[in-house]
């Protein structure tokens, strides 16, 4: 059994050595109780993610009492970053495999059941790119599904542990993303969300200039590729050739997800990041004017170390005006090894929380706007599902990326399959999510 924790780049991964362990014969189970071995790639981003790892790990590691678990491996960020804390203070765990070393897992599963495995703790050097194949064992049945680009990070931002654990910033190779592009687009997928760390930087360090819109290009000219969706760019990186290339190609969803953290140049400043607040409104404003209808995604960390609730205020004050589509607002973590760790001015947690309520509940006016703005609108909308005992379809418009943004719920007379695009009137809106029916057919309540 194979459980994967934490962000969509860790679920790349996990297909990819899914699909390694079916080919090395291991026969792969989702239930718990009949898993001889279970494998756990874990997160440990901020502080919820590493007690969330923490928490399967405790509870997975039980079955060895009431099951027929034999072996229990724990893979991915928190055995990079723990893997000897695990090992002397977990003593069900019987193998620890790093980020580098996650191509090693067929070796060490069958040293593990030939009891040949000499070191329990599998560390590659960092910088190492695992050498993965390109086929996946996806997990599920949906139609999108997610490219990833590059790995690690070279912005040292002093929040963030990722550089340590993930490395330093590392494009894969362009023609082999098209070839996985490619075999993603033969086995029916047909939204493609484009992710790493970083993308915007993509290809600077192996070609020597920036290639993402040369990649995206190559991308949108494979058959069966309807959608590409653009995630975690930095404000900074983003240039005019991209903006056009989003703006002039079809198959370009009209979204970017652009992770500006804060706007006030103090705080910005204490977190590293290498760009300003003026900085980030002018990248707003090009991007509008370029692409009026796109959908703007972000993210941002409150009580960061020194806010002050002037800053605070200069945040709320910068979402009032620029009413940003999509944001997701996080509490500073406190994380050892980083320079932030350390800093003067750190914020109670009360504060914190207070600070991340006040933003919340005001972008959450503002989506409610925006929802009610689009009310007898009709709209293009991707068919994920159905809920069969609401008799109900559920999708999303080009506004909304899977898993975190918000879903369309459609009534229709028809059957709809997974990945279909169909033509919807928003008749409602329920907090995020709207409600719409198939123009089609016409279906919907009274």
């Amino acid at each position: 059994m194979f459980v994967c924790l934490g962000c969509d780049k860790n679920l790349v991964d996990s297909e990819k050595m899914l699909a390694g362990l079916s080919k090395a014969g291991y026969e792969l189970t989702g239930e718990e109780s009949e898993a001889e071995i279970i494998v756990i790639n874990t997160c440990c981003f901020i502080h919820d993610a590493k007690q969330e790892s923490i928490e399967t790990i405790l509870r997975l590691a039980e079955l060895k009492q009431s099951a027929g678990l034999k072996f229990l491996v724990v893979m991915g960020c928190l055995a990079e970053r723990y893997s000897e804390g695990i090992l002397s203070e977990m003593p069900e765990v019987d193998a620890v495999i790093g980020t580098f070393a996650c191509d090693e897992l067929v070796r060490v599963l069958d040293g593990l059941r030939g009891k040949g495995l000499q070191n329990k703790a599998v560390i590659s050097e960092k910088g190492v790119v695992p050498d993965l194949p390109s086929e996946r064992l996806r997990s599920d049945i949906c139609r999108y599904s997610y490219l990833k680009i590059a790995e690690g990070c070279d912005k040292r931002c002093t929040y963030c542990v990722i550089p340590d654990i993930k490395g330093h910033y590392r494009s894969l190779e362009f023609d082999s993303l098209v070839r996985e592009a490619e075999e993603l687009a033969a086995g029916g997928v047909n939204e493609l969300m484009i992710i790493a760390q970083e993308t915007t930087l993509y290809g600077t360090d192996l070609y020597g200039y920036k290639r993402l819109p040369e990649l995206l290009k190559r991308i949108c000219e494979i058959d069966g590729i309807d959608i590409v969706r653009l995630m975690y760019c930095y404000p900074e990186e983003i240039t005019d050739e991209l903006i056009g290339f989003i703006a002039s190609e079809p198959k370009m969803a009209h979204y970017i997800d652009m992770p500006i953290q804060h706007i006030s140049d103090n705080i910005l400043r204490r977190m590293g990041r290498r760009t300003s607040g003026a900085d980030i409104k002018a990248i707003i404003g090009k991007l509008r004017s370029a692409i009026p209808d796109i959908a703007i995604r972000t993210s941002l960390i409150t009580g960061f170390p020194g806010e002050t609730e002037g800053d605070h205020e200069e945040l709320l004050d910068f979402l009032r005006e620029y009413r940003l589509d999509r944001v997701g607002v996080f509490t500073y973590s406190k994380e050892e090894g980083t320079p932030a760790f350390r800093m003067k001015g750190q914020v109670p947690a009360k504060v914190k929380q207070a600070r991340q309520k006040q933003l919340m509940q005001l972008q959450q006016s503002i989506v409610f706007e925006k929802n009610r703005d689009l009310v007898g609108m009709t709209m293009k909308v991707v068919i994920d599902g159905r809920i069969p005992e609401d008799d109900v379809y559920v999708g999303r418009t080009y506004m909304d990326a899977p898993d975190i943004d918000g879903r369309v719920f459609v009534e229709s007379d028809r059957e709809l399959i997974s990945g279909t695009v169909i033509e919807a009137e928003i008749t409602s809106f329920r907090d995020y999510d709207l409600l719409a029916t198939d123009t089609a057919t016409g279906k919907g309540r009274a």
